[in-house]
């Protein structure tokens, strides 16, 4: 096996490469962009500029840019950048090595990656690896080892902080000390109204409560980024150049509103929503006193739907006299998305004050909702936590809270397209696109994209990806995530097509002998086998 993937990495080593130029250097035929570091928290508004495949893709949409364009607009284009998302179960379950049945796999996958073009690589690193059984043990050695292999390659790295659980991600949901706690205190985590909690995430309620080893969950995930930064200090003026913020499920912000161990990647229904944990009934009821409405404190609504039944099933979200437009209505949906736009600020407010030193990019992904948002209430929207009164915009203030602390907002789905399944359910991608813009527009958010599904192999779905990347528009992605490397990310269906959908992406850009050349370096370092398969399943 490891004889196998030797010869593979040894050919692809040996094959013509895309090299990357020094700082003020340009190969001929493109243009010399110097790399920009950025000092702290103070120029976080200050673009970042591109390597390699990136550098391209921001040339590309810099030249369909229409000539009237600013030259902000036109430098926001030179800066664009493209990763490409590592295994989730890179590293042992207790941190300690990087997995052993895919460490040559993922160090190849880098290789070739990097032979394809792209800037860099995203290394997700979750909490409950880290600190799996002690609040007082870090375990950073397995994300050490990845973190290196790029830094080998001369790969940019971006990494997101996990804090809470992926269900069937292969990893640990929550540090085993943390879930020793909700044992003893189940209500630390969210609960729906039937009672069923969700194991993977605790509740926004407790962010600044005592209820973990004696300290606040907002003092543990302080913890963990300061630890982070102290382990990976060598890395930020090399090699990390972007921070991604776990702030809800999946790592994003929001309240896990899928049924309790589902996947969000299959999940099209409503929802539930999820205030039924004693803390959070505790806050409802102090807002309803305070408001001077005692009695819409006492439980959540009672006419919504179930996870998995239509908008119009029950009263709440019916577009005709539905009781979302009612005064209680707007009160509970008011109270519930404040809440959760509360949990951002805390937790963003307190990574700025971590990171706010370091030349890194500071960013958190939003949900991509975009099922029943044909619908006038919104409900899928509404019950992950994203309202407004008055029918407007439910981004907006998650835009404006995160323009304010200097985050990029990571949209994760600008793959997304229609298709039967979802006008069946009132999805509306497009128009869903158009509104977290327009609320980043008016806030002056910066966006970045990732893709919704892993391994695409549709051409619709590159070709969204691309319009959405090399858009003329003001608000344009600062940086794009591929999701995500493993066997299949390799396999003749994926590789080719992704391969391709690089190459369309930056066409005419690049000299076409050493065009041939890199991508030939990166299929023989991206083609599939069984050892590949082995490795990065």
């Amino acid at each position: 096996m490891e004889a196998l993937l030797s010869t593979q990495h040894a050919a692809a080593a040996s094959s013509p490469t895309m090299t990357r130029p020094l700082p003020g250097a340009a190969p001929a035929g493109r243009v010399a962009f110097g790399r920009a570091r950025r000092a702290g928290r103070a120029s976080r508004d200050a673009p970042r500029v591109a390597t390699g495949l990136g550098r391209l893709l921001g040339q590309a949409a810099a030249a369909v840019a229409d000539s009237k364009q600013s030259t902000r607009d036109a430098e926001d284009a030179s800066t664009f950048r493209l990763f490409v998302g590592l295994p989730i179960d890179s590293v042992a379950p207790d941190g300690s090595s990087v997995s052993s049945a895919k460490a040559k796999g993922i160090e190849a996958g880098i290789r070739a990656v990097k032979l394809l073009g792209a800037d860099g690589v995203e290394l997700q690193v979750f909490w409950s690896v880290v600190q799996p059984e002690s609040p007082d043990r870090f375990s950073w050695a397995g994300y050490r080892a990845v973190a290196d292999m790029a830094a080998a390659e001369g790969l940019s790295l971006r990494v997101s902080l996990r804090i809470h659980g992926t269900p069937g991600g292969n990893v640990p949901i929550l540090p085993g000390w943390v879930t020793a706690a909700a044992a003893s205190d189940p209500d630390i985590l969210f609960t729906d109204r039937s009672g069923s909690r969700h194991e993977d995430c605790v509740s926004f309620a407790v962010d600044e409560l005592p209820v973990l080893a004696g300290r606040s969950p907002l003092s543990r995930y302080e913890a963990f980024f300061r630890s982070f930064t102290d382990a990976f200090h060598d890395l930020f003026e090399s090699t990390i150049t972007d921070v991604t913020v776990g702030l809800g499920p999946n790592g994003e912000l929001r309240y896990p509103s899928y049924p309790p161990g589902s996947s969000a990647a299959t999940f099209t229904g409503v929802g539930e929503f999820q205030c039924y944990d004693k803390y959070m009934l505790a806050q409802l009821k102090q807002h309803a006193e305070e408001s001077g409405h005692p009695l819409w404190g006492l439980s959540g609504p009672h006419d919504t739907p179930g996870y998995n039944e239509s908008p119009d099933s029950k009263d709440f979200f019916r577009d005709h006299g539905g009781s979302w437009e009612s005064p209680y209505g707007d009160f509970f949906l008011s109270w519930y998305a404040g809440n959760l736009v509360n949990h951002g600020d805390r937790v963003l407010g307190m990574a700025s004050a971590v990171f706010g030193d370091k030349p890194v990019e500071l960013s958190a992904k939003v949900p991509f909702m975009h099922w029943w948002h044909g619908a006038k209430s919104r409900p899928a929207e509404a019950v992950a936590g994203f309202y407004k009164s008055n029918k407007k915009n439910g981004y907006s203030p998650v835009a404006k809270m995160f323009a304010r602390h200097g985050v990029t907002m990571v949209v994760p789905g600008m793959d997304v397209c229609m298709n039967k399944q979802h006008r069946s359910t009132g999805s509306s991608p497009d128009q869903l696109l158009v509104q977290i813009k327009n609320a980043c527009r008016r806030h002056g958010a910066r966006i970045a994209g990732e893709n919704a599904s892993l391994v695409m192999t549709h051409t619709s779905s590159f070709s969204r990806i691309r319009s959405n990347i090399l858009t003329t528009e003001r608000v344009r992605p600062s940086h794009f995530t591929y999701q995500r490397m493993g066997a299949d990310f390799f396999s003749p269906k994926h590789w080719p097509a992704f391969t391709e959908f690089v190459r369309s992406v930056v066409c005419g850009e690049w000299d076409e002998d050493d065009a041939d050349a890199d991508m030939a370096a990166a299929n023989a370092a991206g083609r599939r086998d069984n050892a590949w398969e082995t490795q990065l399943v």
